[in-house]
């Protein structure tokens, strides 16, 4: 029964289509650029949870990979030590590169502008605000800069009843505005807590209600 649940479970891809645009449309165009090459460099920033992983996780599904693709959460990994001239880097969490990772990547930046490859860089706020060498922020501040605005409370519940979807059932709204105001409000936590009360329901055979949402709520600590 626990390996069904978990085969059940399993994280939906993410993709452009499963995320809802608010006020990012022209972002979300570049991102399409970007991925078939049209635009070499690009840089996101928001605050925490606004869903700059997401995005950068579907501009790597949207490559074909016709040449190398490198992807890499700063905060967890480091860098490659060598990148391809005509290749793709996408960095996510740039604000958690130390000193000597910092070098790495604003040689790979040179390396990708003068080979013809692209680069994808996300970080919490403008490259020249970020606690980076001054070169590499400038480097950062190159191409397109966007800022990833955050979602409305309309566009978070949106968001919630598209991914309720995903893991096989409907939302209904009143539910979402008590997740919405009961939770943590950052995407990434509402989305922990909705795939917890689904795997409650699955598990106790039960409807998702109110009142399993409030169990499962004072059961989940996220």
């Amino acid at each position: 029964m626990k390996q069904l649940l978990l085969d059940l479970l399993l994280p939906a891809p993410r993709t452009f289509d499963d995320f809802v645009r608010g006020e990012n449309a022209e972002l979300l165009f570049q991102l399409g650029e970007w991925a078939q090459g049209d635009v070499r460099a690009l840089y996101i920033w928001g605050e925490s949870g606004a869903g700059k992983s997401h995005l950068l996780s579907a501009s790597e599904a949207k490559l074909n990979h016709q040449y190398a693709v490198y992807f890499v959460n700063a905060r967890e990994e480091m860098l490659p030590q060598h990148v391809d001239g005509n290749a793709a880097l996408l960095v996510d969490n740039v604000e958690s590169l130390d000193a000597e990772q910092q070098i790495v990547l604003f040689d790979h930046y040179n390396t990708l502008r003068e080979g013809g490859g692209r680069i994808l860089v996300s970080g919490t706020l403008p490259p020249m605000l970020l606690a980076l060498r001054d070169d590499l922020a400038t480097r950062l501040g190159w191409g397109l800069v966007y800022q990833l605005k955050s979602l409305s409370d309309e566009d978070k519940i949106a968001a919630l009843q598209r991914r309720a979807r995903h893991l096989g059932f409907e939302l209904q709204r009143e539910l979402g505005e008590y997740l919405l105001n009961h939770a943590a409000r950052d995407l990434p936590n509402l989305y922990l807590q909705l795939e917890a009360i689904n795997e409650m329901a699955l598990s106790k055979q039960r409807q998702i209600t109110l009142p399993l949402i409030r169990e499962a709520l004072k059961n989940n600590t996220y």
